[in-house]
């Protein structure tokens, strides 16, 4: 092409930026969903946590510092009160509250119990 446009280099280059869809100018970074939040594992005393089911949700293990709970939606920290009612005891599957209706312990797994290992029978080894 004998009359084709010649362009300077500065003048492509703002073609460009204007023409190139997504250009990352202006754009925010993409925040990487596999990266922890900043703060893993910190949770408030009583920070309210969006409740799943009722009961005892989960159970919070901070190195030294005291073990917290989410009950009901709600974090309570060893020694702590939901309501009326104190968490007393805390350990891994379960949560015990004491308050004036007596003494109240919830678990994780409401209708598992762990079990020792038991030694096959003669009708359960295969044949």
């Amino acid at each position: 092409m004998a009359g084709a446009l010649k362009l300077s280099p500065l003048l492509r280059l703002a073609v460009a930026v204007v023409l190139i869809p997504g250009s990352a100018l202006g754009q925010a970074p993409l925040a990487d969903p596999t990266r922890p939040p900043a703060q893993a594992g910190e949770v408030a005393p009583g920070a309210a946590i969006a409740p799943a089911a009722g009961g005892l949700q989960t159970v919070i293990r901070r190195p030294g510092r005291k073990p917290l709970a989410v009950i009901d939606g709600s974090t309570v920290e060893l020694g702590g009160n939901l309501g009326e009612r104190t968490l007393v005891r805390l350990s891994d599957t379960e949560a015990v509250l004491l308050g004036p209706g007596g003494r109240e312990v919830l678990r994780l797994t409401p209708g598992a119990e762990k079990k020792p290992p038991t030694a096959p029978g003669k009708a359960d080894r295969p044949r």
